[in-house]
């Protein structure tokens, strides 16, 4: 098909027969970025813990079945030291992480030790694995010291983070220019032939996304049981994208530093255009506008815990320097999630409709 010779010319066709490990393959962002890359004519392996949920992406695309999966955690350095030296990946994308802010409030220590010594232990392990030469570490918009201001965070600003899931991607962010600066320094490139970025995303939002105390998924089990779906903190405006957004922002990334060296090796924000940056309730109405009949929500009164307000990313610098920006707004976003969902509620192929999409996006 012509789409499909397209896409797997994207890139450059860098990905094309290039052995790619993804950490975190059996997440939401994870399993997509796994199609992407089959789709892309990758050898695509993962290395993640089993699913956290049930129903989860990557059983419902069945993705087992395309790649190599090993499965383990990525605080065990002797099993991924292994992985690593079976595999002998090319290009890394690290996104193995404990996600969830609220979450982080309940298990700390959890959080801290898989976001920080977890990437401890990836970018060691590349670092004693000869074939590595590009390594993407996806972090978060929330790494940012946040100031609660109306300006948007550029990729110079410091780290810091309130509650301990930003906390620990701002130390995660530390750790990685840590080993960029001490083993895989810009200047001494063509000694050690790596190329370390970090890549920070918005809100990701896309179908396929099933992890609790989050906006969209929250509301499709709310409906799906027949009630409202309670939303917390209404007016907290959130930078949301379609997760074919900032994959496709770090599949450019880890594209220019294989094929650059260490140019493009330094932290870079993927994340909405200032329209779409939208506070929650505006985003519920949407939904709810799209979804149709059965679809409500209430605001939750009760006390939560700490979650900022107010969140935006400048992305100036991937749009000029990398060619990246983002190709479908809210409402466009939301419409494919809406389709998503009710596919899936209506028994079809996810894999076929998940490609699709996928394909959807890359003929713009």
């Amino acid at each position: 098909m012509d789409k499909m010779v397209t896409i797997e010319t994207l890139f450059g066709g860098i990905y094309k027969n290039r052995k790619v490990l993804v950490t975190g393959h059996t997440g939401f962002k994870g399993s997509w970025l796994c199609l992407i890359l089959k789709i892309l004519g990758a050898d695509v392996y993962g290395y993640a813990l089993n699913p956290h949920t049930n129903p989860n992406l990557f059983e419902e695309a069945q993705i087992d079945k395309l790649i190599t999966s090993f499965f383990g955690d990525i605080l065990d350095r002797e099993y991924l030291d292994k992985v690593m030296s079976e595999v002998q990946p090319e290009i890394v994308i690290h996104m193995a992480a404990q996600a969830i802010v609220r979450e982080s409030y309940k298990l700390p220590v959890e959080t801290f030790s898989v976001n920080v010594m977890g990437t401890v232990h990836i970018l060691e392990a590349c670092r004693i694995t000869p074939s590595v030469k590009a390594i993407v570490n996806v972090t978060t918009d929330k790494c940012y010291e946040n100031k609660e201001w109306h300006w948007c965070y550029r990729e110079n600003e410091p780290m810091g983070g309130y509650d301990p899931y930003s906390n620990s991607k701002g130390c995660s962010e530390l750790v990685t220019s840590c080993y960029r600066n001490s083993f895989f320094n810009s200047e001494k490139y063509t000694d050690h032939g790596v190329s370390l970025a970090s890549a920070r995303a918005g809100n990701v939002i896309g179908g396929g996304d099933w992890a609790d105390d989050r906006l969209i998924p929250d509301f499709i089990r709310a409906i799906v049981k027949g009630e409202k779906v309670k939303i917390r903190s209404p007016f907290a405006i959130r930078p949301w994208q379609h997760v074919m957004e900032p994959l496709s922002g770090y599949l450019i990334l880890a594209a220019k530093l294989y094929t650059e060296g260490s140019k493009y090796a330094e932290g870079w924000n993927f994340g909405p255009d200032n329209n779409d940056v939208q506070n929650v309730e505006w985003i519920t109405k949407k939904i709810c506008k799209l979804w149709g009949k059965g679809a409500s929500y209430s605001v939750d009164t009760n006390p939560q815990p700490h979650e900022a307000n107010y969140l935006k990313l400048d992305c100036s610098k991937a749009k000029a320097a990398l060619g990246w920006t983002p190709k479908w707004n809210i409402q466009t976003a939301l419409i494919s999630i809406i389709e998503w969902n009710k596919a899936f509620l209506n028994g079809k192929n996810m894999r076929k409709v998940t490609e699709e999409q996928i394909n959807n996006y890359f003929s713009l």
